[in-house]
Protein backbone atom coordinates (compact mmCIF):
# COMPACT_ATOMS: atom_id res chain seq x y z
CA UNK A 1 0.00 0.00 0.00
CA UNK A 2 2.83 2.64 0.82
CA UNK A 3 4.69 1.64 -2.39
CA UNK A 4 1.51 2.77 -4.46
CA UNK A 5 0.87 5.50 -2.23
CA UNK A 6 4.08 6.76 -3.13
CA UNK A 7 3.62 6.20 -6.87
CA UNK A 8 0.54 8.11 -6.78
CA UNK A 9 1.45 10.91 -4.98
CA UNK A 10 5.45 11.85 -5.94
CA UNK A 11 6.09 9.55 -9.13
CA UNK A 12 2.93 10.58 -10.30
CA UNK A 13 3.26 9.59 -13.80
CA UNK A 14 0.82 10.41 -16.61
CA UNK A 15 -0.12 6.79 -17.63
CA UNK A 16 -1.54 5.97 -14.20
CA UNK A 17 -4.99 7.26 -14.51
CA UNK A 18 -5.59 7.47 -10.74
CA UNK A 19 -1.99 9.27 -9.68
CA UNK A 20 -3.20 12.02 -12.46
CA UNK A 21 -7.29 11.64 -11.00
CA UNK A 22 -4.90 12.85 -7.19
CA UNK A 23 -3.45 15.58 -8.45
CA UNK A 24 -6.43 17.30 -10.26
CA UNK A 25 -8.06 16.73 -6.92
CA UNK A 26 -5.10 17.97 -5.15
CA UNK A 27 -5.01 21.08 -7.65
CA UNK A 28 -9.30 21.55 -7.25
CA UNK A 29 -8.83 21.63 -3.72
CA UNK A 30 -6.05 24.59 -3.60
CA UNK A 31 -7.85 26.59 -6.09
CA UNK A 32 -11.25 26.51 -4.57
CA UNK A 33 -9.37 27.08 -1.07
CA UNK A 34 -7.73 30.77 -2.46
CA UNK A 35 -10.56 31.55 -4.22
CA UNK A 36 -13.01 30.88 -1.13
CA UNK A 37 -10.21 32.99 1.01
CA UNK A 38 -10.20 36.04 -1.60
CA UNK A 39 -14.03 36.06 -1.78
CA UNK A 40 -14.57 35.90 1.80
CA UNK A 41 -12.96 39.59 2.09
CA UNK A 42 -15.76 40.85 0.85
CA UNK A 43 -17.74 41.96 3.60
CA UNK A 44 -21.52 41.79 2.27
CA UNK A 45 -19.95 37.50 0.70
CA UNK A 46 -18.82 36.85 4.21
CA UNK A 47 -21.91 37.71 5.56
CA UNK A 48 -24.37 35.67 3.41
CA UNK A 49 -21.85 33.06 3.15
CA UNK A 50 -20.07 32.16 5.66
CA UNK A 51 -21.16 28.70 6.23
CA UNK A 52 -20.33 28.21 3.09
CA UNK A 53 -16.75 29.79 3.12
CA UNK A 54 -16.42 27.39 6.48
CA UNK A 55 -17.23 24.37 5.24
CA UNK A 56 -15.13 24.50 2.55
CA UNK A 57 -11.85 25.20 4.80
CA UNK A 58 -12.96 22.36 6.50
CA UNK A 59 -12.69 19.98 3.85
CA UNK A 60 -9.83 20.98 1.96
CA UNK A 61 -7.73 21.57 5.17
CA UNK A 62 -8.50 18.25 6.04
CA UNK A 63 -8.01 17.14 2.55
CA UNK A 64 -4.38 18.67 2.82
CA UNK A 65 -3.63 17.21 6.31
CA UNK A 66 -4.67 13.86 4.68
CA UNK A 67 -2.02 14.46 1.99
CA UNK A 68 0.86 15.88 4.59
CA UNK A 69 0.20 12.86 6.55
CA UNK A 70 0.67 10.39 3.06
CA UNK A 71 3.50 12.47 2.26
CA UNK A 72 5.30 11.63 5.31
CA UNK A 73 4.23 8.04 5.61
CA UNK A 74 5.49 7.37 2.62
CA UNK A 75 8.93 10.12 2.42
CA UNK A 76 11.55 6.58 3.15
CA UNK A 77 10.61 5.29 -0.15
CA UNK A 78 12.17 8.58 -2.11
CA UNK A 79 15.23 7.19 -3.51
CA UNK A 80 17.53 10.08 -1.47
CA UNK A 81 16.31 9.22 1.67
CA UNK A 82 15.69 5.56 1.36
CA UNK A 83 19.51 4.64 2.76
CA UNK A 84 18.12 6.87 6.28
CA UNK A 85 15.85 5.65 9.16
CA UNK A 86 12.35 5.75 8.41
CA UNK A 87 12.21 8.56 11.26
CA UNK A 88 15.48 10.57 9.96
CA UNK A 89 13.58 10.32 6.64
CA UNK A 90 10.51 11.60 7.36
CA UNK A 91 12.14 14.49 9.07
CA UNK A 92 14.48 15.22 6.34
CA UNK A 93 11.76 15.18 3.97
CA UNK A 94 9.56 17.87 6.28
CA UNK A 95 12.44 20.19 5.83
CA UNK A 96 12.35 20.00 2.14
CA UNK A 97 10.79 23.42 0.69
CA UNK A 98 7.47 21.72 -1.09
CA UNK A 99 7.07 19.82 2.47
CA UNK A 100 7.09 22.99 4.06
CA UNK A 101 5.03 24.57 1.84
CA UNK A 102 2.59 21.53 2.45
CA UNK A 103 2.93 22.05 6.32
CA UNK A 104 2.26 26.09 5.90
CA UNK A 105 -0.85 25.24 4.12
CA UNK A 106 -2.37 23.46 7.45
CA UNK A 107 -0.70 25.43 10.14
CA UNK A 108 -3.26 28.76 9.93
CA UNK A 109 -6.38 26.49 11.36
CA UNK A 110 -3.85 23.91 13.31
CA UNK A 111 -2.62 27.09 15.66
CA UNK A 112 -6.34 29.00 15.48
CA UNK A 113 -7.90 25.54 17.02
CA UNK A 114 -4.94 25.46 19.45
CA UNK A 115 -5.12 29.28 20.64
CA UNK A 116 -9.14 28.82 20.47
CA UNK A 117 -9.75 30.92 17.35
CA UNK A 118 -11.75 28.82 14.81
CA UNK A 119 -12.68 32.46 12.81
CA UNK A 120 -11.58 31.49 9.34
CA UNK A 121 -10.56 34.78 9.10
CA UNK A 122 -7.64 33.87 11.15
CA UNK A 123 -4.18 34.17 9.10
CA UNK A 124 -5.22 35.49 5.75
CA UNK A 125 -1.96 36.20 4.45
CA UNK A 126 -0.71 32.46 5.75
CA UNK A 127 -3.84 30.91 4.13
CA UNK A 128 -2.93 32.05 0.66
CA UNK A 129 0.18 30.21 0.90
CA UNK A 130 -1.78 27.01 -0.12
CA UNK A 131 -1.20 29.09 -3.53
CA UNK A 132 2.14 27.82 -3.39
CA UNK A 133 1.47 24.32 -3.66
CA UNK A 134 0.50 24.22 -7.14
CA UNK A 135 4.50 24.67 -8.31
CA UNK A 136 4.59 21.16 -7.49
CA UNK A 137 2.58 20.43 -10.06
CA UNK A 138 3.53 23.17 -12.73
CA UNK A 139 7.00 22.28 -14.28
CA UNK A 140 7.62 26.21 -15.64
CA UNK A 141 6.98 27.33 -11.84
CA UNK A 142 9.89 24.70 -10.56
CA UNK A 143 11.65 26.18 -13.77
CA UNK A 144 11.36 29.90 -12.53
CA UNK A 145 12.55 28.87 -8.80
CA UNK A 146 15.29 26.96 -10.08
CA UNK A 147 16.50 29.51 -12.52
CA UNK A 148 15.99 32.66 -9.77
CA UNK A 149 18.24 30.44 -7.44
CA UNK A 150 21.06 29.70 -10.05
CA UNK A 151 21.21 33.26 -10.57
CA UNK A 152 20.81 34.38 -6.71
CA UNK A 153 24.41 35.99 -6.84
CA UNK A 154 23.48 37.95 -10.11
CA UNK A 155 20.59 38.94 -8.98
CA UNK A 156 22.26 39.85 -5.36
CA UNK A 157 24.60 41.81 -6.89
CA UNK A 158 21.88 43.49 -9.01
CA UNK A 159 19.92 44.39 -5.22
CA UNK A 160 23.12 45.96 -3.95
CA UNK A 161 23.59 47.97 -6.78
CA UNK A 162 19.86 49.47 -7.02
CA UNK A 163 20.30 50.09 -3.42
CA UNK A 164 23.43 51.71 -3.81
CA UNK A 165 21.82 54.15 -6.41
CA UNK A 166 18.31 54.42 -4.20
CA UNK A 167 21.02 56.00 -1.30
CA UNK A 168 22.75 58.21 -4.02
CA UNK A 169 19.46 59.64 -5.71
CA UNK A 170 18.12 60.61 -2.33
CA UNK A 171 21.98 62.43 -0.81
CA UNK A 172 21.85 64.83 -3.38
CA UNK A 173 18.02 65.26 -3.91
CA UNK A 174 17.96 66.06 0.32
CA UNK A 175 20.95 67.91 -0.79
CA UNK A 176 19.32 70.36 -3.07
CA UNK A 177 16.10 70.74 -1.60
CA UNK A 178 16.14 69.20 1.98
CA UNK A 179 15.27 72.86 2.98
CA UNK A 180 13.22 73.98 0.65
CA UNK A 181 11.27 71.07 0.86
CA UNK A 182 11.97 69.94 4.55
CA UNK A 183 8.66 67.90 4.73
CA UNK A 184 9.35 65.82 1.97
CA UNK A 185 13.06 65.50 1.25
CA UNK A 186 14.80 67.20 5.01
CA UNK A 187 16.01 63.87 5.47
CA UNK A 188 17.65 61.50 3.33
CA UNK A 189 15.23 58.88 5.13
CA UNK A 190 12.26 60.78 4.01
CA UNK A 191 14.17 61.14 0.24
CA UNK A 192 14.64 57.83 -0.31
CA UNK A 193 10.57 57.32 -0.54
CA UNK A 194 11.40 59.69 -3.77
CA UNK A 195 13.85 57.63 -4.62
CA UNK A 196 12.33 54.46 -5.15
CA UNK A 197 9.28 55.71 -6.92
CA UNK A 198 11.43 57.37 -9.80
CA UNK A 199 14.21 54.67 -9.81
CA UNK A 200 11.19 52.36 -10.55
CA UNK A 201 9.37 54.93 -12.57
CA UNK A 202 6.51 54.39 -10.90
CA UNK A 203 6.42 58.13 -10.26
CA UNK A 204 3.28 58.55 -8.13
CA UNK A 205 3.59 62.69 -8.29
CA UNK A 206 3.05 63.32 -4.08
CA UNK A 207 6.65 63.93 -3.97
CA UNK A 208 8.33 65.86 -7.14
CA UNK A 209 11.41 68.20 -6.84
CA UNK A 210 10.91 71.83 -7.18
CA UNK A 211 13.82 73.44 -8.35
CA UNK A 212 15.80 73.46 -11.57
CA UNK A 213 18.45 71.60 -10.11
CA UNK A 214 16.02 68.91 -8.41
CA UNK A 215 14.07 68.13 -12.08
CA UNK A 216 17.31 67.93 -13.65
CA UNK A 217 18.36 65.12 -10.79
CA UNK A 218 15.01 63.48 -11.23
CA UNK A 219 15.48 63.05 -14.89
CA UNK A 220 18.57 61.61 -15.08
CA UNK A 221 17.57 59.15 -11.90
CA UNK A 222 14.64 58.17 -14.14
CA UNK A 223 16.94 57.03 -16.99
CA UNK A 224 19.42 55.33 -14.71
CA UNK A 225 16.25 53.58 -13.53
CA UNK A 226 14.77 52.51 -17.08
CA UNK A 227 18.29 50.82 -17.49
CA UNK A 228 19.14 49.70 -13.82
CA UNK A 229 15.42 48.08 -12.66
CA UNK A 230 15.61 45.85 -15.87
CA UNK A 231 18.77 44.05 -14.91
CA UNK A 232 17.67 41.77 -12.94
CA UNK A 233 14.56 41.01 -15.17
CA UNK A 234 17.03 40.20 -17.88
CA UNK A 235 19.02 38.18 -15.60
CA UNK A 236 15.75 36.01 -14.76
CA UNK A 237 14.59 35.56 -17.88
CA UNK A 238 17.51 34.48 -19.12
CA UNK A 239 18.06 32.21 -16.63
CA UNK A 240 14.62 30.71 -17.16
CA UNK A 241 14.75 30.85 -20.64
CA UNK A 242 18.53 28.12 -19.85
CA UNK A 243 16.43 26.36 -17.94
CA UNK A 244 13.51 25.67 -20.14
CA UNK A 245 16.16 24.18 -22.89
CA UNK A 246 17.94 22.17 -20.37
CA UNK A 247 14.92 20.24 -18.96
CA UNK A 248 14.08 19.85 -22.82
CA UNK A 249 17.37 18.54 -23.27
CA UNK A 250 17.05 16.25 -20.42
CA UNK A 251 13.96 14.94 -20.92
CA UNK A 252 14.83 14.29 -24.74
CA UNK A 253 18.23 12.61 -23.83
CA UNK A 254 16.17 10.30 -21.52
CA UNK A 255 14.09 9.63 -24.11
CA UNK A 256 16.49 8.82 -26.34
CA UNK A 257 19.09 6.86 -24.22
CA UNK A 258 16.02 4.66 -23.46
CA UNK A 259 15.25 3.18 -26.98
CA UNK A 260 17.53 -0.22 -26.57
CA UNK A 261 18.86 0.42 -30.29
CA UNK A 262 20.73 3.91 -28.53
CA UNK A 263 21.06 2.24 -25.06
CA UNK A 264 24.60 2.27 -25.18
CA UNK A 265 25.60 5.09 -27.28
CA UNK A 266 28.21 7.57 -25.54
CA UNK A 267 26.77 11.13 -24.78
CA UNK A 268 28.39 12.14 -28.75
CA UNK A 269 26.18 9.72 -30.40
CA UNK A 270 22.80 10.46 -28.78
CA UNK A 271 23.82 14.59 -29.22
CA UNK A 272 23.71 13.41 -33.18
CA UNK A 273 20.44 11.41 -32.87
CA UNK A 274 18.86 14.07 -30.97
CA UNK A 275 19.96 16.74 -33.72
CA UNK A 276 17.96 14.84 -36.49
CA UNK A 277 14.63 14.83 -34.10
CA UNK A 278 11.99 17.24 -35.19
CA UNK A 279 8.96 18.06 -33.08
CA UNK A 280 5.01 17.53 -34.12
CA UNK A 281 2.03 18.32 -32.41
CA UNK A 282 -1.02 16.11 -33.51
CA UNK A 283 -4.88 16.61 -32.38
CA UNK A 284 -6.83 13.85 -30.49
CA UNK A 285 -8.68 10.94 -32.66
CA UNK A 286 -5.65 11.53 -35.39
CA UNK A 287 -4.12 8.28 -36.66
CA UNK A 288 -0.24 8.37 -36.55
CA UNK A 289 0.18 5.42 -38.63
CA UNK A 290 -1.75 3.20 -40.24
CA UNK A 291 -0.97 -0.91 -40.33
CA UNK A 292 0.93 -1.67 -43.51
CA UNK A 293 1.90 1.26 -44.96
CA UNK A 294 5.91 1.78 -45.37
CA UNK A 295 8.01 2.79 -42.08
CA UNK A 296 9.34 6.37 -43.11
CA UNK A 297 9.70 7.29 -38.86
CA UNK A 298 9.64 6.36 -35.82
CA UNK A 299 8.72 8.29 -32.63
CA UNK A 300 9.56 9.70 -29.10
CA UNK A 301 6.10 10.40 -27.16
CA UNK A 302 6.94 14.36 -25.32
CA UNK A 303 3.60 14.92 -23.60
CA UNK A 304 -0.23 13.12 -24.33
CA UNK A 305 -0.92 9.52 -24.98
CA UNK A 306 -1.24 7.09 -27.90
CA UNK A 307 -3.03 3.49 -28.51
CA UNK A 308 -1.24 0.63 -30.50
CA UNK A 309 -3.64 -1.38 -31.97
CA UNK A 310 -1.99 -4.96 -32.05
CA UNK A 311 -2.92 -8.13 -33.36
CA UNK A 312 -2.93 -9.66 -29.75
CA UNK A 313 -4.78 -7.09 -28.47
CA UNK A 314 -4.18 -2.87 -27.60
CA UNK A 315 -1.56 -1.42 -25.59
CA UNK A 316 -1.81 2.40 -24.47
CA UNK A 317 1.76 4.42 -24.75
CA UNK A 318 2.36 7.36 -22.35
CA UNK A 319 5.07 10.18 -22.11
CA UNK A 320 8.29 9.14 -22.33
CA UNK A 321 7.38 5.83 -24.53
CA UNK A 322 8.66 4.97 -28.30
CA UNK A 323 7.34 3.09 -31.35
CA UNK A 324 8.61 2.25 -34.70
CA UNK A 325 12.35 1.64 -34.65
CA UNK A 326 12.56 -1.56 -35.92
CA UNK A 327 10.25 -1.37 -38.78
CA UNK A 328 12.28 2.03 -39.85
CA UNK A 329 15.72 -0.46 -39.34
CA UNK A 330 14.24 -3.25 -41.54
CA UNK A 331 12.12 -0.84 -43.98
CA UNK A 332 9.36 -2.73 -43.15
CA UNK A 333 5.66 -1.77 -43.50
CA UNK A 334 4.13 -0.88 -40.25
CA UNK A 335 2.86 -3.86 -37.79
CA UNK A 336 -0.15 -1.39 -36.09
CA UNK A 337 -2.55 1.34 -36.33
CA UNK A 338 -1.55 3.78 -33.77
CA UNK A 339 -4.18 6.71 -32.86
CA UNK A 340 -3.72 9.52 -30.57
CA UNK A 341 -5.98 9.67 -27.89
CA UNK A 342 -5.39 12.84 -26.25
CA UNK A 343 -3.33 16.08 -27.51
CA UNK A 344 0.09 14.65 -28.15
CA UNK A 345 3.41 15.88 -28.71
CA UNK A 346 5.93 13.72 -30.77
CA UNK A 347 9.58 13.63 -31.54
CA UNK A 348 10.00 12.38 -34.64
CA UNK A 349 13.19 10.56 -36.63
CA UNK A 350 12.72 10.05 -39.92
CA UNK A 351 14.30 6.91 -41.33
CA UNK A 352 16.53 9.09 -44.27
CA UNK A 353 17.83 10.92 -41.47
CA UNK A 354 18.94 7.85 -39.57
CA UNK A 355 20.05 6.03 -42.08
CA UNK A 356 21.85 8.85 -43.43
CA UNK A 357 23.75 9.23 -40.00
CA UNK A 358 24.61 5.60 -39.96
CA UNK A 359 25.91 5.93 -43.08
CA UNK A 360 28.51 9.14 -41.71
CA UNK A 361 28.87 7.86 -38.49
CA UNK A 362 30.04 3.50 -39.06
CA UNK A 363 30.49 3.15 -34.77
CA UNK A 364 26.60 4.09 -34.76
CA UNK A 365 25.48 2.07 -37.30
CA UNK A 366 27.51 -0.97 -36.32
CA UNK A 367 26.13 -0.62 -32.54
CA UNK A 368 22.81 -0.28 -34.03
CA UNK A 369 22.65 -3.19 -36.29
CA UNK A 370 24.55 -5.63 -33.67
CA UNK A 371 21.37 -4.44 -31.34
CA UNK A 372 18.61 -4.94 -34.23
CA UNK A 373 20.14 -8.52 -35.18
CA UNK A 374 20.43 -9.09 -31.56
CA UNK A 375 16.71 -8.43 -30.95
CA UNK A 376 15.44 -10.04 -34.31
CA UNK A 377 17.36 -13.15 -34.02
CA UNK A 378 15.75 -14.21 -30.89
CA UNK A 379 12.15 -12.58 -31.71
CA UNK A 380 12.67 -10.57 -28.44
CA UNK A 381 9.98 -10.02 -26.13
CA UNK A 382 8.49 -6.67 -26.53
CA UNK A 383 9.96 -4.26 -24.15
CA UNK A 384 7.24 -2.36 -22.20
CA UNK A 385 5.75 0.79 -24.19
CA UNK A 386 7.15 -1.04 -27.23
CA UNK A 387 5.99 -2.54 -31.03
CA UNK A 388 8.99 -3.91 -32.08
CA UNK A 389 7.90 -7.27 -31.19
CA UNK A 390 5.50 -6.91 -33.70
CA UNK A 391 7.73 -4.88 -36.42
CA UNK A 392 10.44 -8.26 -35.59
CA UNK A 393 7.71 -10.84 -36.87
CA UNK A 394 6.33 -8.43 -39.79
CA UNK A 395 7.36 -10.09 -42.97
CA UNK A 396 6.42 -7.52 -44.88
CA UNK A 397 9.73 -5.43 -45.71
CA UNK A 398 9.18 -2.73 -48.03
CA UNK A 399 12.72 -2.53 -49.66
CA UNK A 400 14.88 -5.19 -48.72
CA UNK A 401 14.99 -7.86 -45.51
CA UNK A 402 17.36 -6.28 -42.55
CA UNK A 403 19.68 -9.22 -43.07
CA UNK A 404 20.42 -8.07 -46.40
CA UNK A 405 21.94 -4.87 -45.28
CA UNK A 406 25.57 -4.43 -44.93
CA UNK A 407 25.86 -3.98 -41.28
CA UNK A 408 29.59 -2.23 -42.18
Amino acid sequence: MRRRLYEILEVGSPGDPTARAVDVLIIAFVVLNVGAVILETVPDLKARYDAVFLAIEAVTVAAFILEYAARLWVAPLHPSLSRLPPLRARFSYALQPFALVDLLAILPPVVGALFGRFDVGFAVAFRLVRFLKLARYSPGMRSLAAAVISERRAILASAVIMLGLVIAAATLMHALEGEIQPDKFGSIPLAMYWAVTTLTTVGYGDVVPVTVAGKLLAGITMVIGFTMFALPVGIIATAFAREIRQRDFVVTWSMVARVPLFSELGAAEIADVMRLLRAQTVEAGTIITYAGEPASSMYFIVSGQVEIDLPKGRRILGEGKFFGEIAVLRRARRSADVVALARTRLLVLDAEDLHHLMHRRPEIRRHIHDVAHERIEADAVTPKGDIAGEEIRSETPVDRPFKDIDPI
